[in-house]
Parts: structure tokens; sequence; C-alpha cells
């Protein structure tokens, strides 16, 4: 039994001209599906047959195993950040996910605002995160491949990739632009309004 390169939930050409199918060709065809393969390989090494990938990304942390943590949180961050994406205008926040972005940060524009400045505010690799702390929505983000899977940090509702992959190819080094774009364009809502369920997490699970 082994992890799967998940396939994306659209059409590699859906979201032009915000994200390319040379992007998705790149990221998640060679970076993505590296992460699945070397993780794969360490299965019997390491003990890991049987283990869900989330399972796998937090005995990884516990033991202080970076090199399996790192592939293994990036097979899940990559897999919730396409979840996280769609086509221009095909979705929007759900009345409650509404609600609670007015409440918290005065409108969608102004949420899109701070999680874009956290997203290019981050140096060097590392994610963005639109998390729910108990009945309130937090903008984090975290280094390389660290993920809040592994942390009492909140239920993961929203991320974006702001490792230079993610963009060159689209945006070269204009990190800015990038954020800006994908965070007022090709957001899938209504996979952020699922998540308030709080079950975010399992939704870039997978089983062996």
């Amino acid at each position: 039994m082994a992890f799967i390169l998940p396939a994306l939930p659209f059409e590699k050409s859906a979201l032009v001209p915000h994200m390319s199918a040379e992007t998705f060709d790149y990221h998640h065809g060679k970076h993505h599906n590296a992460y699945v393969e070397k993780v794969n390989g360490w299965i019997d090494e390491k003990g890991l047959a049987g283990l869900s990938l989330i399972d796998v990304t937090k005995k990884a942390k516990e033991t202080g195993d970076k090199g399996l943590f790192n592939n293994a949180a990036q097979i899940w961050n990559h897999t919730f950040f396409w979840n996280g994406l769609a086509p221009a205008g095909s979705t929007k926040p759900s009345a409650k996910l509404q609600s609670m972005i007015d409440a918290g940060f005065g409108s969608t524009d102004a949420l899109i605002d701070k999680l874009a400045a956290e997203a290019v505010g981050h140096f060097a690799s590392g994610w963005a995160w639109l998390v729910l702390q108990g009945d309130k929505l937090v903008v984090t983000s975290y280094h390389d491949a660290d993920t809040p899977i592994v942390h009492d940090a909140g239920t993961p509702l929203l991320t974006l990739d702001v490792w230079e992959h993610a963009y060159y190819i689209d945006y070269r080094n204009a990190r800015p632009k990038f954020a800006d774009t994908v965070l007022r364009n090709i957001v899938n809502w209504d996979f952020v309004s699922q998540n308030l369920d709080g079950a975010g997490a399992s939704r870039a699970d997978q089983q062996q």
C-alpha cells in the first residue's frame, strides 16, 4: 500500500489566466508528486504501513524526523491548497462564513488584504493560512512545510502556498501580485465555508 498523488479538483487550464496549466504541470505533477514518492519510499523502512497521511505527519513531528515531516506535511498542505482553489467567479462565501468575515475583518476585501499581507510578509518559503480558532477567524503563516495539523492552532480553512515554485512560472518573483490575484479571483469559497464544520483537515488526508 502507498499514498497517491491526488488528482486536481479541476482541469489544469480551469484557472487561466490567474494560474496556468504549465504551473500545474510542474507544481502538481512534479513538486507535489515528488513528496508522495519520497514518503512512499520510507513506508517500510520507517514502519509507516497502515498509517494515514495525517498520522504519518504527526508521527514525524513527534519523533523529530525532519525529512519525513517535510515531505508528508507537503503532501497534505498541497492537497489542501488545491481544494481551496476554483475557477474565477464560481463560488462565494456562505452566509455563515460571510458573517464571520464581516465580524472579524469588516469585509471580504479586508480579509483578502490581511491574508495577502501575511503571504507577502512571510520571509522565504512557507504557507499563509486562514484558520478558525473557537468562533474567530485568524490569519497566520508557517515556515517551510510546517502545517496547522500538528499544532493546537485552530481548524484550517484556507491556505496559500508562498514557496517560489508556486508562482515563478506565472508571476516570476512578484509574490505580491500572485497573492493578490489568487486570493481575489480563484479562492474556492465553498471549500472554505465547508471547513467551518471542523473537518477540513480530513479533506486533505488519505489512507494507504
